[in-house]
Formats: structure tokens, C-alpha cells, sequence
């Protein structure tokens, strides 16, 4: 060792040093891969992300190689280094190359090329695996015996392998994952695969059209009448009953009329013939749930019936999936459950609007405990029937009634939780 050159020993060194900052900067870039997208490169072809898919799926074996190459390399610089500076600063040799090792390992070889491998590990963790898959092969052999012998401390402490069960993903994390990881993907695609995480939560119950809102067709009104009716109808369908609401004969489709229109031919009993028997939908039914009841009747519409089996409001196929896009401007106008963002941060709402849907749109918590609507809420608190002008405070928000008729509350003023603590 004395006849080797100080240059040579220290090129060295500093090969060791560049192999051990590869060992460490491979380990952090395979372990913080985003493994959505290395599965889409893998399946797109690219090499390096099918050797790094190949390595992970045994993560015993790649960390054992990563250690494995990383004490060789850093014991073999550390023998080295203390040679070269036993020669040149005498017995005080090894404790200076212990201080120079330390520090020199510490920056160089670990904290630097992990971050960097933190911050891009798709750029170091692809190249990476071009080395590390062949190492694994030629060094399999001294990794398994390494893993084996480790396997036996771990059982000597009470440790059992066990397959891994968190691998699925719940609801709430991948509701998480788009809220704060999702930048890759369009705000408007986003919020609706957030509204779809959201339909487990709301029922049918919570978006259906009231009962004393349902525009329906009485087959006892005189047939002129009811001619201009349906040609004035603002709907595609309709409920039809004979001379009382609760006497529903079935569910219209208006175009089945569209020839006897045309042909001044309209009576009651070709009403009654193109009627399609209506489809009964507890009110409690989750909304997943009746999106998929939907898609196997072949349904679009359904009455909702409470406990009893009353009538108590009407579910649409366009009211679900306007809980996942957001409303369809085709909608009537008198119809819509109208949301308005005023300035100062106020906001202008239908008080007829599903708690569940106000608080997905605004990212409220308001309680959905006691009512379905905001005006079913608003009622549920003030304990009495609400006066035009009158306000209320819930959950920090405060709610001016501004238009209330037939002792619902029709159109409501909310301060922000925000903008009422900052007055």
C-alpha cells in the first residue's frame, strides 16, 4: 500500500464516494416513485420503468442489494482514506480520516444525493434500475443469504412477515390524494371525481325535487286544456295523476305524443296508453346506489316514497349526474337550485337547494343531520316559521332570509363563516 501513489488513492476514494451517493439516491428515488405513474410508463413500454416496477415488487431484496453495495463501498473508502492519511499526517491519521470520512460521506454521499433524489426521483430512479436490476442478478445470490440471515434477527424479536393489507386505497385517502396531489389533472375533472367520492354520502332523499314541486299533468283537465299544457310543459317527462296528486297513473314521456300532436288527434286515452308504470325509489336509498338502479331498469326517473309508502318527491337521472358535472344550463330556469357568488364574498342561494349539494359546492360544513334543505335546516334551528328580513346564525354562517313565501324560506343571503369573524 505505501508504493501506491496519494493521487491514485485518492481517485480512489473519490470513485467510492460517487458509487456510494449512487447507492443512496437510487434507494430514496424507487421508495418516493409515484407508483400511479411508473405503472402507466411500465405499461407505455418504457424500460426503466419496467426494471424499477420488477425491482419493487420485492423491496427486501432491493434494499438489501442498495445496503449491500452502499457499506461495501463506504467501509472500502473509509480503509482507504485512512491508508492516505496515515501517510500523510503520521498516528493522527486515523482520527483525521474519521473526521474527513464523516464529513465527506455525510454531504456527498447522503444528504445531497438524497434530496436531490427526493425532489426528481423519477429522473434519478429510471436510469438507476439499469444498473441495479443486472447488480441484482450477478449478486443475488450473497443478497438472498443477507435477507435470510436478517429474516432470522427479526423472528428472534418477535417480528412475523406478514402480506402487506394497505395497499388499497380507501375513499377518504383518495379523496385526500386528489385535494392535495391531484395538479396533474384538469380542476374540472378533479372536482367531479371528488363529487362522484361524494355520492356515497348523500342520499336520494337529499337532492329530490319535493312533492309540492312536482309539475305534473291531471288527465281530468278538459283535453284543450291539456293540450296547451303539454305543448307549454317545460319538461321531457311528467307525472301524471287524475284529479289528485296522490292518484299517480304513471310517468309521461311527451314524445310518444309528438304524432298524435301533430295529427290533432291528442286524447286522454292516448295519454293513458303511452303512460309507463311508475318506479317507486325509497327515500333513503344512497345515491350510488340508484345512479346503478337507474342504469339496470333503464330508468330515468323515479317517485320517492317515505316509511309509509307516501309520496314525498321526485328523483330524476339528471339529478344525480348534476351532483357529479354541476347543473345543465337546459334546465328551466324556476327549476334550478340557484347558487350566486355576490361581491364582498356573500353568497345568494335557493333555499330550496340539498344542504349535501351546498356544502360540495361552497366547501361547507353545515350539519346534515336535521334536515335535507337549507330551508328544512334554517327551520330545524329557528324553531319557528321564518319572517321575510329575518336572519339567523349556523355553524358561524350568517343567513338573511331575503324572499320567504308560503312559509318557506325561497331566496337566502350567507355570510361566510370567514366574513362574519372579520366584522
Amino acid at each position: 500500500m505505501n508504493d501506491i501513489p496519494l493521487s491514485l488513492l485518492f481517485s480512489a476514494l473519490g470513485l467510492l464516494l460517487l458509487c456510494s451517493a449512487f447507492f443512496s439516491g437510487s434507494e430514496t428515488a424507487l421508495m418516493a416513485l409515484n407508483r400511479y405513474r411508473l405503472m402507466h410508463l411500465a405499461r407505455e413500454g418504457h424500460r426503466g420503468a419496467v426494471l424499477a416496477s420488477r425491482l419493487l415488487e420485492r423491496p427486501d431484496r432491493l434494499i438489501g442489494l442498495i445496503l449491500l453495495g452502499n457499506n461495501f463501498v463506504n467501509i472500502l473508502a473509509t480503509s482507504i482514506a485512512t491508508i492516505a492519511f496515515v501517510r500523510i499526517a503520521g498516528e493522527s491519521g486515523p482520527l483525521v480520516a474519521t473526521v474527513f470520512m464523516t464529513a465527506v460521506v455525510l454531504i456527498f454521499a447522503e444528504v445531497a444525493p438524497k434530496t436531490m433524489a427526493a425532489f426528481t426521483p423519477e429522473r434519478v430512479a429510471l436510469p438507476a434500475s439499469y444498473v441495479l436490476w443486472p447488480l441484482l442478478k450477478i449478486s443475488y445470490p450473497v443478497v438472498r443469504v443477507v435477507n435470510w440471515v436478517s429474516r432470522g434477527v427479526l423472528r428472534l424479536v418477535g417480528h412475523r412477515q406478514r402480506h402487506r393489507d394497505d395497499e388499497a386505497v380507501s375513499p377518504e385517502e383518495l379523496r385526500t390524494l386528489l385535494e392535495e396531489d391531484g395538479r396533474m389533472i384538469p380542476e374540472r375533472h378533479r372536482k367531479m371525481l371528488l363529487n362522484i367520492l361524494a355520492l356515497e354520502e348523500a342520499r336520494v332523499e337529499d337532492i329530490m325535487v319535493p312533492r309540492n314541486e312536482i309539475r305534473g299533468i291531471d288527465l281530468d283537465t278538459p283535453i284543450e286544456e291539456l293540450a296547451d299544457e303539454l305543448s307549454r310543459f317545460p319538461f321531457g317527462r311528467a307525472v301524471v295523476y287524475r284529479g289528485h296528486s296522490d292518484k299517480i297513473l304513471g310517468i309521461l314521456n311527451l314524445r310518444a305524443l309528438l304524432g298524435s300532436r301533430v295529427q290533432g288527434k291528442l286524447t286522454t286515452d292516448a295519454i293513458e296508453h303511452a303512460l309507463r308504470k311508475p318506479y317507486y325509489v325509497p327515500e333513503g336509498t344512497r345515491l350510488t346506489q340508484q345512479l346503478l338502479e337507474f342504469q339496470r331498469l333503464q330508468r330515468r326517473s323515479g317517485l320517492v316514497v317515505d316509511e309509509y309508502g307516501d309520496i314525498v318527491g321526485l328523483i330524476t337521472l339528471v339529478d344525480i349526474l348534476e351532483e357529479i358535472v354541476g347543473e345543465f344550463t337546459s334546465a328551466p330556469k324556476h327549476s334550478m337550485r340557484r347558487v350566486e357568488v355576490l361581491e364582498g364574498g356573500a353568497v345568494l342561494v335557493d333555499g330550496r337547494i340539498a344542504v349535501h349539494s351546498l356544502n360540495r359546492r361552497m366547501g361547507w360544513d353545515l350539519p346534515t343531520d336535521d334536515a335535507s334543505t337549507l330551508n328544512g335546516l334554517i327551520l330545524s334551528y329557528l324553531e319557528a316559521l321564518p319572517e321575510q328580513g329575518q336572519s339567523i346564525v349556523i355553524d358561524g354562517h350568517n343567513m338573511h332570509f331575503e324572499q320567504v313565501e308560503d312559509n318557506v324560506v325561497r331566496l337566502v343571503r350567507i355570510e361566510p363563516a370567514e366574513a362574519v369573524s372579520g366584522l
